[in-house]
């Protein structure tokens, strides 16, 4: 079991900034790869971002990239969703989650994902 809690969302302005935070419970945090998803209302869960539990690599959906960076600190088991430049359309529920994958394909997969948070609620208004 690796249970996740997610913090930092809230609502901010368009053009602003959040963090997120995923802390981990677990001393195998290291072990897992973490990713990072959202589901606004009506529409189905979408992949976000993700850092491979390996070397660190990071991925991102077309929509988010260059926009957020997403890291991970395994001596904190924590790993973080920095997240600049918001627009209305990211207003979501967000949630970390956690594989043991480390190939791009599979991180980018929300079914492949064996642990999950409780998401945060993320709201920007334009």
């Amino acid at each position: 079991q690796v249970p996740l809690v997610e913090s930092g969302g809230g609502l901010v302005q368009a053009g602003g900034s959040l963090r997120l935070s995923c802390a981990a419970s677990a001393r195998t945090f290291g072990m897992y790869s973490m990713g990072w998803f959202r589901q606004a209302p009506g529409k189905e869960r979408e992949f976000v971002a993700a850092v491979r539990r390996s070397d660190g690599t990071t991925y991102y959906a077309d929509s988010v990239k260059g926009r957020f960076t997403v890291s991970r600190d395994n001596a904190r088991n924590t790993t973080y969703l920095q997240m600049n430049s918001l627009k209305p359309e990211d207003t979501a529920v967000y949630y970390c989650a956690a594989t043991s994958g480390n190939i791009e394909y599979l991180l980018r997969n929300l079914n492949l994902y064996h642990y999950w948070g409780q998401g945060t609620q993320v709201t920007v208004s334009s």
